[in-house]
């Protein structure tokens, strides 16, 4: 962790009452000077440039090559050297040119000023707040909160969309009422005329990318995805999060190629063999054996869900779904951090990759564009094959039924009346939805996705698990050359069943994986094993009942996403409980 004490008058910061002993080991201050201290902990990095700018925090850049050739940096720059090299050339538009996985405080000690600044999509956390006498800065919110001198208030807002929806649908929002969330790609800044904030990128998709070829569009994702891989590849071994489905194998088979050597791969499959039937280690044994990589089966029918978790004193900074089996989360995160210090997570193309039929297609119409639609309907056709056609026409006959989803436009029963009308959840979730921008002209649930707050809950739940395990989680798909790329190409033919990943990877992987259907969990994984050992039950000094009616939670004849849902409320009690003590 890290954090930046700014005095908030003339007179200059004493870090000591903000050092005092609460701190994880290692905790020091690494830059004093007037108003300003910067500290540092396990995990961060530090450095100074010529005695004028100081910089800490968590930075992992993109790229970071060819932004050392630009800056003149020796090869052997670190990414914070990098950072305050970039300040010193660019200013405060050296966030034009930084890409990654990074939150981090400057100070200049020329301008009295300080800078703080979060990744673009929001990888890393950053959060602020004030106190009496000082501004802090840092990526640590229970550092921030244990830093009040009473306890601090919580946000009811926060709340009500935690328990609705299970994330914020406000970017700035956090548990408490008054330390608020940089948001993704903003740049806060302290000086003399206060506290701004500004907006240093955002995500564009202009006009789809139409390469001359299929052929283009292979060579391109490959070449992208080599280099985002790359990236992010540790020292020695780096570990995979690999099922059986097409997203984490491309990952495996990229990071082959990109190291040239299959022994510094390790991957690992949960395989549930008693709850569903999917085969997931069957797939996944197919994509280790022709990659050659060392592949580790985990049976997880009985790490789904831990039963004691109110007694494990695991506690998220904000309540989460992770704390309820963070005990296993734990013991598998040693584990695999063992094994290696970084691990590769392949989320991004289920959503970059969304057929947008409908909307592509329309857009093309209204722009009168026939030439362009004429070829998307029979690239269409090609794509789908026969098998996607009969498909089409089950659903058409209805012989094969397809579920709607979840809109999230009716409050749960158990939410109390009182709170969800002095709140007006029910308009809140009409103006607000996910948080989300769906306005695109022919990408829009796709851009609705990425500018949404649901990827920040992703991130903070994968920042509690490496907290409580050691390692560090790194997402390829998620590098914004990767990322753009795959939003940019035509949805039609494309995002038909992820087929640009489908048709790159001929050759580099099993047919029966490149063949696979998507495969969504048969259950909740976590709510089949409450059904046999029982759900848990709020104790009777539970601290929800400000916001729920216990007497209208869902009982074990209730559907599993009302089941899911109500977690929510046992999370929140137990966060909580913690907290009071």
């Amino acid at each position: 962790m890290f954090a930046a004490l700014l005095s908030s008058g003339p007179a200059p910061i004493d870090p000591r009452p903000f050092t005092d002993g609460r701190e994880p080991d290692g905790f020091e201050i690494v830059g004093h000077a007037g108003r300003v201290a910067l500290c540092a902990g396990a995990g961060s990095m530090r450095d100074s440039l010529d005695g004028r700018h100081w910089l800490v925090g968590r930075i992992r850049l993109d790229a970071r090559d060819e932004l050392r050739a630009r800056l003149g940096a020796a090869a052997t720059a670190s990414d914070a050297r990098l950072c305050l090299l970039a300040y010193a050339r660019w200013g405060e538009a050296f966030t034009d040119h930084l890409a990654g996985d990074f939150a981090f405080a400057l100070w200049d000690d020329q301008r009295q000023c300080l800078l703080a600044v979060r990744d673009r999509l929001g990888v890393r956390g950053l959060f602020h707040t004030r106190t009496a006498d000082a501004w802090l800065i840092g990526d640590s919110l229970d550092w921030l909160a244990a830093r009040s001198a009473t306890p601090p208030a919580l946000d009811d807002y926060w709340i009500a969309d935690f328990l609705v929806l299970g994330v914020s649908r406000e970017f700035e929002r956090t548990i408490y009422l008054d330390i608020k969330r940089v948001a993704p790609a903003h740049l806060l800044k302290i000086g003399e005329g206060g506290l701004s904030l500004r907006r240093y990128w955002r995500l564009e998709l202009a006009e789809p990318l139409y390469l001359r070829n299929a052929e283009a569009y292979h060579e391109r994702f490959r070449e992208l995805l080599s280099r985002a891989v790359a990236d992010r590849l540790p020292p020695g071994r780096v570990g995979i999060a690999m099922s059986g489905g097409l997203d984490s194998t491309t990952l495996a088979a990229t990071a082959v190629e990109v190291t040239g050597d299959p022994l510094r791969i390790v991957a690992e499959c949960e395989h549930y063999e008693r709850l569903m039937h999917i085969r997931e280690d069957h797939y996944a044994s197919l994509a280790a054996r022709h990659l050659g990589i060392e592949l580790r089966i985990r049976p997880a029918d009985d790490i789904a869900h831990d039963p004691h978790w109110r007694s494990r004193g695991l506690r998220p900074a904000e309540p989460g779904l992770g704390m309820l089996n963070a005990h296993n989360i734990r013991r598998i995160g040693r584990e695999m951090a063992a094994i290696s210090p970084v691990w590769l997570d392949g989320e991004g193309p289920d959503n970059a990759l969304t057929l947008e039929r409908n909307a592509y297609l329309g857009w093309l119409r209204r722009r009168r564009s026939w030439v362009r639609l004429s070829q998307a309907l029979l690239q269409y056709a090609s794509a789908k094959g026969f098998s996607g056609w009969s498909q089409t026409l089950a659903r058409r006959t209805g012989l094969r039924h397809v579920p709607e989803l979840d809109p999230f436009d009716v409050l749960p029963p158990w939410l109390r009346e009182d709170f969800a009308r002095e709140l007006k959840l029910s308009e809140r979730q009409q103006a607000l939805g996910l948080g989300g921008d769906s306005s695109h002209p022919w990408h829009p649930v796709a851009y609705d996705s990425f500018t949404s707050p649901a990827w920040q809950s992703y991130f903070e739940d994968h920042a509690f698990e490496e907290a409580l395990a050691g390692f560090e989680w790194r997402y390829p798909f998620l590098d914004l050359r990767v990322l753009q790329f795959m939003l940019s190409v035509p949805p039609v033919p494309w995002g038909w069943k992820k087929h640009l990943i489908r048709a790159s990877m001929r050759g580099r992987l099993p047919r029966a994986v490149l063949a696979r259907e998507k495969t969504p969990l048969d259950c909740y994984p976590e709510i089949a094993t409450m059904r046999t050992a029982g759900l848990p039950s709020l104790p009777e000094n539970h601290g929800v009942g400000r916001f729920v009616d216990p007497v209208f939670l869902p009982d074990l004849a209730a559907p599993d996403p009302d089941l899911a849902l109500a977690l929510g409320v046992h999370a929140l009690d137990g966060w909580l409980a913690q907290k009071r003590q």
